[in-house]
């Protein structure tokens, strides 16, 4: 991941030599809708659930290529439904249903291409196409806490597609998956769990 972000700072500061780099900022909010995913086929199901995001973006485009890059700083917040009634180790306790909830502050870094040969067109709707890393900080979480240990630092990769409304609104819509693991059960601590995210999100840029 590491070797990623550098190639992408690269290409940038190569671009740049010879082009100034256009720069944005925006106001940007949306929606998720999440499930905790466990890998083992043995545990409990674990359903989607709605949630949410709200942050600012900066984006940073090369003139005339259509390549960039853009990074935000979100407060996001992902739900899933865990039947722990499935297990005997939960139900066996009374547990049943619970509603796991993160709080994260999110800092998703994309390499981001718009294609602006349009004749004109891409003044009112430009489509794009983006992907990049996530770096969630968890600021808190659910009472699921009694039954699940928390990561308190977790990297996803997302990817998506998207357009530019009027040269002022993004929307983009995308899926984001885990890399490492959001959480795992304190009864069972081999079955670990990570993000499953689809999102939707719209930016307003200032300028």
């Amino acid at each position: 991941m590491k070797k990623f972000l550098l190639a992408i700072a690269a290409a940038l500061v190569v671009c740049s030599m010879n082009v100034k780099a256009e720069t944005r900022l925006g106001a940007t909010a949306g929606f998720t809708y999440n499930k905790v995913h466990f890998a083992q086929s043995d545990i409990f199901r674990s359903d989607y659930m709605p949630g949410a995001n709200l942050g600012v973006m900066g984006e940073l485009m090369i003139p005339g290529v259509g390549f960039g890059v853009d990074a935000s700083l979100l407060y996001s917040m992902r739900n899933g439904k865990l039947h722990f009634e499935d297990k005997k180790a939960w139900s066996s306790m009374g547990i049943g249903a619970q509603t796991a909830t993160f709080h994260y502050i999110d800092i998703p870094i994309n390499l981001k291409f718009r294609y602006h040969n349009l004749n004109g067109l891409e003044n009112t709707f430009m489509p794009m196409a983006f992907a990049g890393p996530v770096i969630s900080v968890l600021a808190g979480h659910s009472k699921c806490a009694d039954q699940l240990s928390y990561s308190k630092v977790g990297l996803s990769i997302q990817m998506g597609l998207g357009c530019e409304l009027f040269e002022k609104v993004q929307v983009k819509a995308g899926y984001q998956f885990g890399v490492g693991a959001a959480c795992n059960t304190k009864l069972l601590d081999e079955h670990t769990a990570k993000n499953r995210t689809w999102f939707l999100n719209a930016t307003y840029f200032f300028k």
